[in-house]
């Protein structure tokens, strides 16, 4: 039973990422056919702006967590031994967690 219990989890998350980077999308498109700027420094301050840089980090964040439990699962899935399993899901938790860490630190004020 445990096992349908963290099947349904898994299932439930990448649903929820999958929704989420999909509204933030449409609202990055849908801002950028309203009103697009026109200039380096309106795309600045469009994107600088403290609810943009929110917005854009929940959007990486989302399709981060959306990869990992996609590729963790195929990981899961097809690679066999145990000790090649563990470096695959290691290097790619790795990956996930540089990648963010990175998007966060280029949206920080300082950037």
């Amino acid at each position: 039973m445990k096992a349908v219990h963290g099947a349904v989890r898994s299932w439930a998350l990448q649903r929820a990422t999958a929704v989420l980077a999909l509204a933030l999308l449409l609202y990055f498109l849908l801002h950028l056919a309203l009103a697009p700027p026109a200039t380096q420094a309106e795309w600045r301050a469009w994107l600088l702006a403290p609810a943009m840089r929110l917005a854009m980090l929940l959007f990486f964040i989302a399709v981060a967590l959306h990869a990992w439990v996609g590729v963790r699962d195929v990981i899961l899935d097809y690679i066999k031994p145990l000790g090649l399993r563990l470096g695959a899901l290691l290097l790619l938790a790795l990956w996930l967690a540089g990648t963010v860490g990175w998007v966060g630190l280029s949206l920080s004020p300082a950037a």
